[in-house]
């Protein structure tokens, strides 16, 4: 139902944000109008394929390129002797540029899956022939790949440390105390679309059709690797076909670059599924030890988390776990650490909530074991710790209503009356058990520039360099344009992802829709004002141009999360080691809920992947040569439509009245703590407490047989 209400500049406008609207852009997906960015076509369009490492460490010796030059179709074969010189020598929005970036800028191979060489054709299969026929020759030297708890090299990166209070004095003086590790295995993105690229000059100007989570980012890091001035660079990226944190600039990037500008003719390069797995970045492994103390009658005196992960010797990355519960949990004593230690194997990345993932699983699970410890229900041993103020910062929280999704999660999911005994309920093979955990994930907000043009014919053009990576971020801007310009969405398109727009935040941190609805609202504000309704619309119409940045400074500094409850039943056999997710639940604290249908899509997307993350979800490397074991989704599994059950997503009111734009942002927080809850049930159904992700099939078995030795 559409609600009209007339604004004060005395325009008709209907309600469209917090009513459920369908993507813009539906009907281009569904009918295949959409174009992505392998599918692109320009004349004399010409094929790359990478040649990846099969060694993981050494230097190459030679690069067999005369005999496969001659096969048919081949164009070109770049390698470290041949290719262009790049600058390596800049900052991006993410500090250093990653080294797997200065490709074939050196003879040495620092990882499994390293590119060698590239192999320009005329077709896509000549390029993978002659690729697939070229001999690399390898002076290959010993790697290390190993992780494990506290092993040697292991170090505290600066300003990974919070600290309050004396951790060992209340643990000493707890009545219940847990001092447990858990483990979480190196995580892929695993996105749909495999990463992919075309590339041509025109005019001269480089330009790019891309997959990618910010154009303009990505603009800005090929201008400084190509050594052009940002002006001559445009990244285009309408469509995308998931990214979760794996799709910014990598090496196709430069590759393709390279052999556009050797060629001067466009150039387009796909990633494989195997390549994709070896080139763009990962989650970490992680290994964390949570001590936690509390008074007999729940009340936390120590709060302790030691989370350590691995990072590559090329360039540094934290996968930050131990963030998760410094903003969680009432402790008199408080001390968390994120730990690394550098291997040789590719960078980590951000993965779909990064830090809080990982980090809900060992926070929430020893939560649980507390509440069994103390007699207690998990759920009011949460409530008894809710803090007033930021446990660590002292800082106010800019508005947190966790304590209303427990509230409305337990009542929805019928937890009263819940037998807190494990092992108790069974229907035939199955043992049935319950769980829940809380969840928590930072609401950012970054400066962003974005135009709004009222139209001669009546209409209005939003241009900004967003990225929808199917969030239904393009959706979302339009509802929030429409509303602030008081006028039917019918009337507004939205264009997005072209970094000649100017620049905004990229799609990360569940902070896209937050930054760029700011921009869009403050641009759609001042036009509406400048708007006369008796003056005519210039015949080049009339645009306005905001930037945020000095909104965005003038923010009060607060704790600003959204929250979540999220309540899990599982069934278990454990004559087969099957674990079955039979209902899974979240309530939310989201703030300002742009579009319910694509809000909701977004929870429960990241909470079906974290019934993945619980039950399959596992990265293997072979030892011997440092590469993947499986890396295509025949051997990396991921929750099938067999996996996942009916899921629930609601939120509650969440409303800031110091924050002029509201929205928290939904992407990532779906994810966060859906591992624990799932994993407390199966505790509750097995009274087996599992501490190691995921719950296979194997480690059931196993820990049935030792619970009946």
């Amino acid at each position: 139902m559409t609600t009209t209400t007339t604004t004060a500049a005395g325009a008709a406008k209907t309600g469209s944000v917090g009513v459920g609207r369908s993507r813009v852009e539906g009907r281009e997906k569904v009918t295949g109008a959409a174009r992505y960015a392998g599918e692109f076509s320009f004349t004399d369009l010409a094929h790359g394929w990478l040649v990846l490492s099969t060694v993981a460490r050494g230097r190459v010796r030679s690069v067999g390129e005369e005999a496969v030059r001659a096969m048919p179709g081949v164009l070109a074969v770049m390698h470290h002797g041949n290719a262009p010189r790049i600058n390596t020598d800049y900052l991006t929005l993410m500090g250093p540029p990653d080294g797997i970036l200065h490709v074939f800028q050196h003879d040495q191979v620092l990882h499994a899956g390293w590119p060698v060489a590239l192999v320009v054709a005329e077709t896509p299969e000549q390029a993978r022939e002659a690729a697939e026929a070229l001999v690399v020759e390898y002076d290959v030297e010993p790697h290390d790949i190993a992780f494990e708890a506290d092993r040697p090299g292991t170090y505290a990166p600066e300003g990974s440390e919070a600290s309050k209070g004396d951790l060992e004095a209340e643990l000493a003086a707890s009545a219940a105390v847990v001092d447990e590790r858990y483990s979480t295995p190196e995580a892929h993105h695993t996105a749909m679309e495999p990463h992919a690229v075309t590339v041509r000059w025109e005019d001269g100007r480089l330009e790019v059709y891309d997959a990618n989570q910010g154009s303009r980012a990505v603009a800005d890091q090929l201008a400084q690797t190509f050594s052009l001035d940002p002006s001559a660079v445009r990244v285009r990226s309408e469509h995308v076909g998931g990214a979760f944190g794996g799709k910014l600039v990598a090496a196709h990037h430069i590759a393709a670059v390279m052999a556009a500008t050797e060629l001067q003719r466009p150039v387009r390069l796909t990633m494989t599924r195997r390549q994709v797995f070896a080139l763009t970045g990962y989650r970490s492994p992680t290994t964390q030890r949570m001590r936690l103390g509390a008074d007999a009658d729940g009340r936390l005196r120590a709060f302790g988390h030691d989370a350590q992960s691995l990072t590559s010797n090329i360039r540094e990355f934290v996968e930050a776990s131990a963030g998760y519960g410094r903003v969680m949990y009432a402790s008199d004593a408080h001390y968390s650490v994120n730990r690394v230690v550098p291997v040789d194997l590719p960078t980590p990345t951000f993965v779909r909530a990064p830090g809080e993932a990982p980090g809900s699983y060992a926070v929430e699970s020893a939560l649980d074991e507390l509440a069994e410890k103390l007699g207690m229900d998990p759920v009011e041993l949460r409530v008894r710790n809710e803090p007033d103020v930021g446990p660590v910062s002292g800082l106010p929280f800019s508005s947190r209503n966790l304590l209303g999704c427990y509230e409305d999660g337990a009542r929805r999911f019928g937890w009263e009356g819940r037998d807190p005994r494990p092992r108790v309920r069974r229907e035939g093979r199955w043992l049935l058990g319950t769980g829940v955990a809380a969840c928590s994930f930072p609401s950012g907000v970054a400066p962003s520039t974005a135009s709004v043009t009222a139209e001669h014919d009546g209409t209005f053009t939003v241009r900004i360099t967003a990225a929808d990576v199917g969030t239904g971020a393009r959706t979302a801007l339009t509802q929030i344009a429409a509303d602030e310009l008081g006028v039917d969405q019918g009337l507004v398109r939205v264009r997005i992802a072209d970094s000649d727009f100017g620049q905004a935040w990229l799609s990360g941190g569940s902070m896209g829709t937050r930054s760029w609805g700011w921009a869009v609202m403050a641009a759609s504000r001042e036009l509406r004002d400048r708007l006369s309704p008796t003056a005519a619309i210039p015949t080049e119409g009339l645009t306005v141009r905001t930037d945020t940045t000095e909104l965005v400074g003038a923010l009060a500094q607060k704790e600003r999360y959204s929250y979540g409850a999220q309540f899990a039943e599982v069934a278990v056999d454990v004559a087969s080691g099957e674990v079955r997710v039979r209902r899974l639940l979240g309530v939310f604290s989201a703030g300002r809920i742009i579009n319910p249908l694509t809000a909701r899509s977004q929870l429960v997307g990241g909470m079906t992947w974290g019934i993945s993350m619980a039950l399959h979800e596992e990265a293997v490397r072979d030892a011997a040569d440092g590469g993947h074991v499986g890396a295509d989704f025949a051997g990396y599994h991921v929750a099938a439509n067999a996996d996942v059950p009916v899921i629930e997503a609601h939120w509650v009111d969440d409303s800031d009245p110091d924050d002029p734009v509201g929205i928290k942002g939904v992407g990532e927080i779906g994810i966060v703590g859906t591992a624990a809850a799932i994993g407390n049930a199966v505790w509750h159904a097995t009274g087996v407490r599992h501490r190691d992700l995921p719950l296979r099939p194997d480690r059931v078995l196993l820990a049935e047989a030792e619970r009946n030795a």
